[in-house]
Formats: C-alpha cells, structure tokens, sequence
C-alpha cells in the first residue's frame, strides 16, 4: 500500500537527526579550516639608557722594575721580608762595599798627586815665563813647562772622573727601590756572590710592582672599533683619545660593577692577525685590593644617554649570519625583521640599535608556531624583566 509523501518526508527528517547526517551536509562546521595558531605580541619597551660594550681583560701594574745589581760583590744584607709593601728610597740588598770603597780611596789619591803636579808644573811655567823675558832661557823650555802644566791639569781631570765613577760603585753597592709597591721573593740569599752589570741579561734579584693605580688592558673587535669611531663621528660618543670617559669593571667573583675608572689609551693600529686593538683603563686601587695579573670585566660606554627600544633577548633569532626579529602586522601575518642587536641591559632585555620601530607587535612567545608570511593569531602580552646573575 503506497504512503502519503509527506510521511515519508517526515520519517527521512527523523531518521537524519537520530544519526547525525546532518553534519554531513554540505556548507557544515566541519570543513570550516582551523584557526591560526595562538602567539604571545608585545611592542618593545622604550627606556633612556646609555649602552655598554663589555670585554674580558686583566689586571696589569702601571710600573714593573726588575732590581738588578750594577756591581759586583757578596751580598751582605737583605733587609726586606719577601711580599712586603714597600715605599721609594727603601733599603733593600747591601753589596759588599769595601773593594769599592778601596777604589774610590786610591782615586781621591790620585786627585791629591794631580794637584801636586799642577801646582808644581804652575811654579815651573812662572819661571820660565820669567827667565824666557830676559832671554835667559830658550822657547823649547817654555814650550815644556807649558805644555808639562796641561799634563798635569788633565791628569787632574781624569783623577776627579775616576772619583766619580769610584762613587758610583759604592752607591750601587745599596740597592734602593725605585718605586713604591709591593715587592716579590729575593733570588740571591746573602752570601752568594752577586754578579752585577750594566746589561739585562743579568740575573735579577726581585722584582717590584706598583699598585696605585692600576691598569686594565683588554682587547676590543675591529667591528666594535668601527661601531666606536662611527658613534664618536655622529657625536654620539666623546673620542677617547681626547677626552677619559668613565668605564666599570668587576672581578671574577662580582656581579655588580664596583670599580670605576676611565679610559686611558687605545693603540695606534689594529693587529694584523687577531683582528683586534688594545685598549687599556685606569682604576685606582687605595686598598691594594687589586693585584696584577687578575682576570675581570670591563664595559665600556657605547653611545651617550638616549632612549633605546628593548626586548626579550628570547625574541631574537639567528639566520644565517643576521639577527632577525619575529613581528605580526595587522592582518596577522607574520613578518620578518632584520636588526642589528646591541648589548644586555642589567635587567635581561637586549637593545635593538636598528631594523626594529616601536610601534612593532614582536612575538615574544610562541616563536616555533611562527612561519614567516605565515597567519598567527596575535594575543596581547607584556615583557617582563628580570635582573642578571
């Protein structure tokens, strides 16, 4: 028996919504695509700040002096303890001074004969001077006194140098400090015979390094000494050369930065083979804290006090060998940014000197979701800080 249509229309519309055929219809949610991927975006922070370079350095004494003995003899007297502090003029080895002394006694000696022979060959020269006016003596005998003064006279000369140099050896038979500083272990104990000269190739005794100020060398990349020279030609930095602008450093073990200094000298020309220039800071040290030859940073400034825009360090990616940053435009497109990153804040952002605007929206989270020309779902989020360690 036929049934009514408008039955059988009722009974497909029943059968359709008990199994769930509707969601096979055409136009249904279920071939709606998937939404973007979800990424955190924050415009970069603007701070006034100036920017800092920091290097790798060691400590160095602004004087180093080997103490070397200038003349031979037997060590008689040390009279400073190994490590001590010492002050300019301090007594520090006695060499046996008597074969000297005997020197400069037999050249005094020497001096007295001299002078007997002047006065005697002065005598001489008068009388002939006289007995020449009356033609009672010949001009070879005037000519000999004359010229037996002069002999005498030199002989004099070169007995007072000899003096001289006799002083000088029993001067050097006490040996001073030349500066004041901290001294190192002595290499001759007394008693050893001491070998001395005017040459470096004599063995030194100790050696004496000063302490106040001290010097910080370190080395700098030719790049970073473009950036410099650069920065001081736009006025953005004083040339070094021609005025001492601050500097900071810090020892291995420090976090903050508590040694100020400045400054002092930048070498005349890049190394050919490292591709660096030396660079070198002057930091008083009253306390002796420092001593030389100790390793430590240094950060220098790299631009005078501006508004800088930062971001997590975190956002930056490496391509290649540029430094892009991830930013999102408004339709949610993802777009890359090439930016030249500069140094660390203290509080864990890195500057970005260019390529980034501060109207930007950077993706700070979610950067492995990000494909650049790709879609993202853009969320609202915030950089925060955090202090360094």
């Amino acid at each position: 028996m036929a049934q009514h249509p408008a039955i059988v229309f009722l009974r497909l519309t029943a059968l359709i919504l008990v199994f769930g055929l509707a969601d096979l219809t055409p136009g249904s949610a279920a071939d709606a695509p998937p939404a973007p991927p979800a990424v955190t975006v924050s415009q970069p922070v603007q701070r006034e700040l100036v920017e800092w370079d920091e290097y790798t350095g060691q400590f160095a004494a602004k004087e180093y002096v080997e103490i070397r003995a200038r003349v031979s003899g037997y060590l008689t007297e040390i009279h400073f303890e190994d490590g001590q502090l010492i002050k300019e003029g301090d007594l520090l080895f006695v060499i046996d001074p008597r074969p000297y002394e005997a020197t400069l006694a037999a050249a005094r000696a020497q001096l007295a004969q001299g002078n007997a022979q002047v006065e005697l060959a002065t005598r001489q020269l008068e009388r002939t001077a006289e007995l020449r006016k009356k033609d009672f003596e010949p001009a070879s005998t005037y000519d000999q006194r004359l010229s037996d003064l002069k002999v005498a006279t030199a002989a004099v000369e070169s007995a007072k140098a000899a003096i001289r140099s006799a002083e000088l050896n029993v001067g050097f038979t006490r040996i001073t400090a030349p500066l004041t500083g901290r001294i190192s272990n002595h290499q001759v104990s007394v008693g050893n015979l001491v070998s001395g000269s005017d040459s470096a190739t004599t063995p030194a005794m100790t050696t004496i390094v000063s302490l106040d100020p001290i010097y910080f060398y370190f080395d700098m990349s030719e790049g970073d000494y473009l950036a410099y020279q650069r920065a001081t030609a736009a006025g953005m930095l004083t040339e070094a050369r021609d005025t001492a602008p601050p500097v900071y450093a810090h020892l291995t073990d420090e976090t903050e930065w508590p040694w100020k200094g400045q400054l002092s000298f930048l070498d005349n020309q890049v190394d050919r083979g490292a591709g660096t220039i030396r660079a070198r800071a002057t930091f008083a040290n009253p306390g002796y804290f420092v001593t030389p030859g100790q390793f430590g940073r240094i950060r220098i400034p790299a631009s005078q006090q501006h508004v800088a825009i930062l971001i997590p360090d975190g956002a930056v990616v490496t391509d290649q060998s540029r430094k892009v940053v991830m930013t999102v435009k408004e339709d949610g497109t993802v777009e890359p940014k090439v930016v030249r990153p500069g140094p660390m804040t203290e509080d864990g952002l890195r500057i970005i000197r260019s390529g980034l605007e501060p109207s930007d929206r950077v993706i700070i989270n979610g950067l492995v979701r990000a494909r650049p020309g790709g879609k993202v779902t853009p969320q609202p989020g915030q950089i925060e800080t955090a202090a360094r360690h």
